[in-house]
């Protein structure tokens, strides 16, 4: 089931190419084709440019990762896409405001729609695993769903894009160990958040603004690009961004 090794938990390697399992193109088949392939690497758009560790797992600001991002750094994350109406509006936004973010994405939506995941690496964004089919209930899942969910999700990213996801993300922030240990065997780090404005639920565009507008330097952003309408987050998000620049905030990918 391996197709990055490791080294310690959390730990990203650097160096050369990444060789992950080329997959079949038919969804309706999870089986997935022992010919490695390799990954050729894009500019790593996260702030440190290169390896990466977390200090604890899951991760949950920026302080969790060494080396230290800028002191006055926030990191948005943008959950459960790519969808075709939503993803193109969130790059546009974040274009128009020079913003880097990260995106989790949905192994399922990555085989529909694998232009937009291309897209938003060829924007500079970078890549997250969120598995592939988005399970709230990860943890109470048998082992080799859970290696399923996790390794399939990672190697469709790859083969998408080019780019091998340095991130895994579990649905609604369920963890056990099994799952920190798997996304862990495939070089990916676990990351959580700090603030979330449950964007999801169309909670309305001022929540979302004012739970956003709380962020403070160090700060893991959750907001969403899929699940159903985003216009309320994409709302917010066009006063929040340059509310937060001017507040003295940078924002960066991990």
């Amino acid at each position: 089931m391996l197709t990055v090794a490791a080294g310690a938990v959390g730990l990203l390697a650097g160096g050369g190419p990444v060789i992950v399992r080329a997959v079949q193109p038919d969804t309706r088949s999870r089986k997935l084709r022992a010919r490695p392939t390799a990954v050729h690497r894009h500019p790593d758009p996260g702030y440190a440019k290169g390896p990466i560790q977390a200090l604890q797992r899951p991760v949950h600001g920026l302080k969790d990762l060494t080396p230290p991002a800028p002191p006055t750094a926030v990191a948005l994350t943008i959950d459960d896409g790519p969808h075709p109406t939503w993803t193109p509006k969130m790059l546009d936004l974040l274009a128009e405001f020079k913003v880097p973010a990260t995106f989790s994405l949905i192994g399922e939506q990555v085989i529909e729609f694998p232009q937009l995941v291309k897209r938003i690496v060829t924007s500079g964004h970078q890549v997250s695993d969120h598995t592939m089919t988005h399970p709230l209930d990860l943890p109470g899942m048998g082992s080799s769903k859970i290696k399923q969910e996790i390794g399939e999700a990672h190697d469709r990213i790859a083969q998408a894009t080019g780019v091998a996801p340095k991130f895994f993300r579990s649905p609604g922030g369920a963890w056990s160990n099994q799952v920190l240990d798997t996304a862990a065997e495939h070089g990916m780090i676990n990351i959580d958040w700090a603030v979330d404005p449950r964007d999801w639920a169309r909670p309305g565009t001022s929540h979302i603004s004012q739970t956003l507008l709380a962020a403070k330097p160090g700060d893991i952003l959750l907001c969403h690009d899929g699940g159903g309408d985003r216009s309320e987050t994409i709302a917010a998000l066009r006063t929040v961004i340059p509310t937060l620049q001017k507040r003295g905030l940078t924002f960066v990918a991990l």
